[in-house]
């Protein structure tokens, strides 16, 4: 299969950018662009409603950079003009306020004075807007076309280093529930000598937030090499394991310091790979069904079941 071209963040075809969760993709976009754009970027997500009131000029000033870097950070977007991007940032910022209300700012950390009630809200926000964003991101063709490979696969072997090796887990539990050879690999030795394994028709699943991390590219570009069908989950569809994968299925999620690479990105990369499975146990349906409800009672079968309560004796 050849290599797919790294997925655009900007709107899909014939789509009003106006219209388009341009924040979802300005974010996607951050970790590949260059210095001066990310700097437009960072201005930009930090308060999108004035930046939507701002001239190209004072938006160059507060970025410290200048206008041609302003616009090329639009074309990057795909957005054809500055007025287009402040229309697509107003709407953006309309969208944020009518979902959150009176909630804190996506991306807003936890910070030492927080109360509980607010480290609540902060977390489940940020939890529910990164699945919102990941899913208005997500290229349902690429995912069916993963769906085919890993439906057909001889076998499945899934890559994934700390919290990326919890989703890759849970996708494992699944396809072996229902019938599929499939492995995971969390070590970077075992992931490669599963690598070297390889031949055409078998799939690799390798998941990694940052999409930089090597233990996972390393062994994915050893699948690669061996025609192993690659496919990687990513918040960065820039990166280098998105480069050398397949198919590339990616995540938006907002990270911040206090929660970094554990907690909204996994939440995202869970629902990515939730439609993965449900995607591969649709094409068998009677045999998925049978199979989980076996499985499901071989487990129910050694349940604690507590003793049954004697009724009463009448008087």
């Amino acid at each position: 299969m050849a290599r797919q071209e790294p997925q655009s963040t900007s709107p899909r075809p014939g789509e009003d950018p106006s219209s388009a969760d341009t924040l979802a993709h300005i974010r996607a976009a951050l970790p590949s662009l260059a210095p001066s754009e990310r700097r437009v970027a960072e201005a930009v997500l930090a308060d999108p409603a004035q930046a939507s009131e701002l001239s190209i000029g004072v938006l160059g000033e507060r970025a410290n950079t200048s206008v041609t870097t302003v616009m090329r950070f639009c074309r990057t977007l795909g957005i054809a003009s500055y007025p287009q991007l402040r229309l697509a940032l107003a709407a953006a910022a309309a969208r944020e306020r009518a979902l959150g209300g009176e909630r804190p700012a996506p991306g807003t950390d936890i910070s030492a004075t927080d109360t509980l009630d607010e480290i609540v809200s902060k977390i489940i926000y940020n939890e529910v807007r990164a699945l919102e964003d990941s899913a208005a991101g997500l290229d349902v063709g690429t995912l069916g076309r993963a769906v085919d490979a890993v439906a057909g696969a001889r076998r499945i072997d899934i890559f994934g280093v700390g919290a990326s090796a919890f989703v890759g887990q849970d996708m494992h539990q699944k396809l072996h529930r229902i019938g599929h050879m499939a492995f995971i690999w969390t070590d970077r030795h075992a992931a490669l000598t599963a690598a070297a394994l390889l031949r055409p028709g078998d799939v690799v699943l390798a998941i990694s937030h940052s999409g930089e991390t090597e233990d996972t590219v390393e062994p994915l570009q050893a699948a690669a090499e061996r025609g192993a069908t690659t496919i990687a989950l990513t918040n960065d569809p820039r990166s280098t394991l998105a480069e050398n994968a397949d198919l590339v299925l990616t995540t938006c999620a907002r990270e911040t310091p206090f929660r970094s690479g554990a907690t909204v990105s996994r939440i995202a990369q869970l629902a990515v790979v939730d439609c993965l499975f449900v995607g591969v146990a649709q094409r068998s349906f009677d045999a998925t069904t049978v199979a989980l409800h076996e499985t499901y009672g071989v487990v129910q079968r050694r349940r604690h079941r507590p003793p049954q309560r004697r009724a009463p004796a009448d008087d």
